[in-house]
């Protein structure tokens, strides 16, 4: 689960780490009151003003019709109410977000923490999750903070360093030395660094995180060592641990069909081809997808709908895959293990006659517990569905209705 800028921030603050304060508006006239009661807290009279959306690339973004970026330097009160009303209800498009861009519903403002005279302020990269190659979680870091990590990576690869985590022992403090070390640091911002490195981890650990991304790190000509942005993805699986982060979702910045398939308790994710999935199981649903492929069609979706394909369930399922206009054709795939086929079968029938006239063939492919007599339903039905056993069958069935 992906959170806010502000919320991650509070998080991380949660655990010692020290990071940029600021206080979360939705409106110009609440963004003034916080630059105000910033001031009065932290002493800067100048403030940052952030577009709180799921996406990075917001200091290079652009509201769309407009030339205001979505990080913005506010030098005055005025500033502070100008920017905030230019960015809030605009859409902001950056290289994440793609052409249709996010609707700015909140915005961030945050003390200036670049002090007078810091021409060159040291910025560093930062981020923590686990490499799934050697199953240990890892600190990623850089000297070249507050650039794409990926450039980095792509034209200087020597300048990014890797700290791997014995979770035996967990993150050692001669590591967090390491880290401070290889960044060029010495004497106070040395053990400010070090101080960091060691709360930053906890945090990813003890929030079960699966990322922490924090760029850029910035090291103040007085030797403190701030996390000025910060993109947390928190492990949904592991959400009941910690009930008060359910309450940092933003539905608003999730596809809207993906939040109905999730409220449905149906496992949804949208894809950008022209074949609708409908299957029992995960790794049903992969093979599945790979035989849309090779039949010359591309998966409009994932969608897992579990063991229990009753006919209220398979409905909801049809609705949510017909909502994508670029649906073509739907391949059920149903393997009747836990569930039999013939009452896959039926609750296909029924959900059909239920939602009335669908444009679009639907293809189902049953296999298993009562697969003849599944078959035999489907072909009596009188619906405009094809079935099939094999997955061959299905699939040759899915390229016809495609060509």
């Amino acid at each position: 689960m992906n959170i806010h800028e502000y919320q991650a921030k509070s998080i991380l603050k949660g655990f010692g780490v020290a990071i940029q304060e600021g206080i979360v508006a939705d409106t110009p006239e609440k963004a003034v009151e916080a630059a105000k009661q910033l001031n009065k807290e932290t002493g800067t009279d100048w403030w940052v003003i952030k577009a709180q959306i799921h996406a990075g690339g917001r200091g290079k973004g652009k509201i769309v019709g407009t030339e205001q970026r979505g990080v913005a330097l506010a030098k005055s009160l005025d500033d502070v109410k100008t920017i905030s009303g230019n960015i809030l209800g605009g859409t902001l498009v950056t290289l994440q977000t793609g052409e249709a861009g996010k609707q700015v519903n909140k915005i961030l403002v945050a003390q200036d923490v670049y002090y007078p005279g810091d021409s060159e302020p040291n910025e560093f990269y930062m981020s923590v999750l686990l490499n799934r190659t050697t199953g240990r979680n890892m600190i990623m870091y850089s000297t070249e903070g507050g650039m794409d990590i990926e450039k980095v990576a792509e034209e200087t690869p020597h300048l990014i360093f890797k700290e791997e985590v014995d979770p035996k022992v967990g993150l050692m403090p001669f590591q967090a030395r390491k880290v401070a070390f290889n960044l060029g640091l010495s004497g106070q911002a040395f053990k400010e660094m070090a101080k960091f490195v060691t709360a930053l981890y906890r945090a990813y650990e003890e929030s079960d995180s699966s990322m922490f991304e924090i760029n850029p790190v910035l090291k103040t000509s007085d030797d403190k060592i701030i996390a000025v942005d910060a993109k947390v993805s928190l492990d949904d699986s592991a959400l009941f641990r910690h009930k008060d982060y359910i309450e940092l979702r933003d539905k608003s910045e999730e596809d809207p069909t993906e939040v109905e398939a999730g409220e449905n308790n149906l496992n949804y994710v949208k894809l950008d081809g022209n074949v609708g999935c409908m299957v029992n199981g995960a790794g049903l649903a992969m093979a599945t997808m790979d035989i849309i492929k090779l039949s010359g069609g591309d998966p409009a979706n994932f969608l897992d709908v579990g063991g229990t394909a009753d006919a209220a369930r398979v409905e909801q399922a049809f609705r949510i895959i017909l909502k994508d206009p670029a649906v073509k054709a739907i391949l059920v795939n149903i393997f009747g293990g836990i569930v039999r086929c013939d009452r896959v079968a039926q609750g296909v029938v029924d959900a059909y006659k239920n939602m009335g006239n669908i444009d679009v063939p639907i293809i189902v492919r049953l296999q298993g517990t009562n697969a003849e007599e599944a078959k035999k339903i489907i072909d009596e039905s009188g619906l405009k569905v094809q079935s099939a056993i094999l997955l061959q069958e299905a699939a040759e069935r899915v390229k016809e209705v495609l060509a």
